[in-house]
């Protein structure tokens, strides 16, 4: 069992842990019980009726959230020619093609997400194992291998997230900051949970939305109830 400070135990008395809230109470419930003195991240953790270890029944995808992350992500184009200005113009922090793959090769890593043209493929593809290993490679299914930059761009900053099922069947993915009204934090959850329903492969059976719930960085978690979504 992990030990927690006083702070923690004293904010896990404003949820019961084996009791089911509606979304907007229990988003309310984590506001409360955040204690730290930075603005916590808030995280969602979904338990899906899937079997992870099977090909057919993997569920990975991307979604805006309507009132984005309250993190500005920084985003790196791989480009060349005319698509190095429309990544410029859309709002990318940095831009380049062999420059930038030398720079990684380097040991740089300032940015957050990657974004490559097609073209560009063969080459980021000699960064594999770097970027990979960090969540970081471009990927056609996560819309960041594109031509379409400039939509790529904007949607990253606007609040893009990508989700995707780990080995025990579970979604994690921040939905906001402990400062968001509980409202917009809601409306994140629920463009989540939406989506997650869209991708429900159709080798699933059974319950699919099995365990919701929302906690901050530091704080305690509520469950949610999946009524709602299903």
């Amino acid at each position: 069992m992990a030990k927690h400070g006083k702070k923690y135990v004293e904010a896990a008395k404003l949820i019961d842990s084996e009791a089911t809230y509606e979304p907007l109470e229990a988003i309310e419930l984590v506001k409360k019980a955040a204690t730290a003195k930075f603005d916590e991240s808030v995280e969602v953790a979904v338990r899906l009726g899937v079997d992870p270890r099977k090909q057919d029944q993997a569920v990975r995808g991307v979604v805006v959230l309507p009132h984005g992350t309250g993190k500005t992500k920084r985003v790196l184009v791989f480009a060349k020619g005319e698509k190095v200005k429309e990544a410029e113009a859309a709002g990318a922090d940095f831009v380049g093609d062999a420059d930038m793959i030398n720079k990684i090769q380097q040991g740089w890593f300032e940015f957050d997400v990657c974004v490559a043209t097609p073209d560009m493929m063969a080459e980021v593809g000699k960064l594999g194992r770097i970027l990979g290993g960090k969540g970081l490679m471009p990927n056609p299914k996560a819309g960041t291998v594109t031509f379409d930059v400039t939509k790529a761009v904007q949607e990253i900053k606007a609040g893009k997230i990508e989700y995707r099922l780990d080995k025990a069947g579970q979604i994690h993915a921040p939905i906001g900051k402990v400062s968001f009204d509980a409202e917009k934090l809601n409306e994140n959850l629920k463009a989540l949970v939406d989506a997650l329903n869209r991708a429900k492969p159709a080798a699933a059976k059974g319950i699919y939305l099995k365990n919701i719930a929302v906690s901050s960085t530091m704080g305690p978690g509520a469950r949610v109830s999946t009524a709602n979504y299903r």
